[in-house]
This record gives C-alpha cells, sequence and structure tokens, in this order.
C-alpha cells in the first residue's frame, strides 16, 4: 500500500477531518486514509449533505513522513485566511458585539422562516 486517499470537490478543494472543504496546504488536517472504500463511504456521507458538491477521490503516494505528495497541478490556489477586520476586537464586549448587530449596522436585518431560509 503505497497509496492514500483524499476526498476532493469540483473547486479542487479538499477534505479536512472537521468536514470543511480547505485548500490542502496543510496536508495534517486533511481527511486521508488508506483504504479506498473507507474514502467511498465519505464521498457518500458528505454528498449526501450537500449533493452540489462534485466529489471525487484522489489517489495519492505517500511521502517518507506518512503524508500524501498531492501533485502541484492538483491544488487551488491558495485560500485566504481572515483578515483581523473581520473579527470583533479582542477587547470588545459581547455588549458591544451584540449592540453591533442589532440595529446600529447600516444594514437591515432579514428575517427566517421556519427552515431558516
Amino acid at each position: 500500500m503505497n497509496e492514500i486517499f483524499l476526498l476532493q470537490n469540483q473547486d479542487k478543494l479538499f477534505l479536512n477531518k472537521q468536514n470543511e472543504w480547505v485548500d490542502g496546504r496543510d496536508l495534517g488536517s486533511l481527511y486521508k486514509t488508506r483504504h479506498k472504500d473507507e474514502a467511498l463511504n465519505q464521498l457518500f456521507e458528505v454528498n449526501a449533505k450537500d449533493y452540489s458538491q462534485r466529489i471525487h477521490v484522489l489517489s495519492c503516494p505517500i511521502k517518507s513522513n506518512g503524508f500524501p505528495q498531492i501533485d502541484p497541478t492538483d491544488l487551488p490556489p491558495p485560500m485566504e485566511k481572515p483578515s483581523a477586520e473581520d473579527e470583533p476586537p479582542e477587547n470588545a464586549s459581547a455588549e458591544d458585539i451584540e449592540s453591533d448587530s442589532n440595529g446600529d449596522s447600516e444594514q437591515p436585518a432579514l428575517a427566517l422562516n421556519r427552515w431558516g431560509q
């Protein structure tokens, strides 16, 4: 067994252990298995939750350290990390954050129906 199996979607993103789609630069966080049947089972589980994904099993050789050796042509462009502007300041209280989301913003809040839409 000199290969390992990963799951990749149509955007060339890889599934990680938290069932999130990532760019694959952090090899330790990726979902990986040495058994193709386990990869196929995971593919069906993920696809059942989000049928819009076009997922396929990617076979990669294993490096000496046990991580997959992903062909550079299979990697997507690096994902941007969230900027510090998107996160509240460290010294902001929960009340400050809540007041910003309760009407002090410029955009009106949307009402959701019972299905969350």
